[in-house]
């Protein structure tokens, strides 16, 4: 009976093992398979962004041309506004350093007013 006991206890460890064995492979199996679904998600959103980001940088390019355009006008008008001041600055200058000269030099004095 010992050694039929015995027999029975070593099957039943054997099984054991190789249950154990499945379990383990079982598991190596699911690691490698998430590690590979990790990698192919990675992947995907990967190429999602870049496509993403293609798609931003055309829309982008297509309205910031109106925007291009605006801006070059704006510049434009401002260039020659400009000049308009410049010109005039030009023209009054002298009559303006006459003018601030002559009252900073020619005293006239006056009298308060009594109020």
């Amino acid at each position: 009976m010992s050694a039929q006991n015995s027999a029975g206890i070593q099957t039943l460890l054997d099984a054991e093992r190789e249950a154990s064995k499945i379990v383990q492979k079982a598991r190596e199996y699911r690691t490698k398979r998430v590690r590979e679904a990790r990698d192919e998600a990675k992947k995907e959103v990967d190429a999602y962004r870049k496509k993403k980001e293609e798609e931003f940088k055309k829309f982008e390019a297509e309205h910031t041309q109106g925007n291009k355009q605006a801006e070059d006008e704006a510049n434009r008008e401002a260039d020659a506004k400009i000049e308009e001041i410049q010109a005039a600055g030009k023209k009054s200058q002298s009559k303006v350093v006459d003018d601030l000269l002559k009252a900073v030099l020619e005293v006239k004095p006056v009298p308060p007013s009594a109020a």
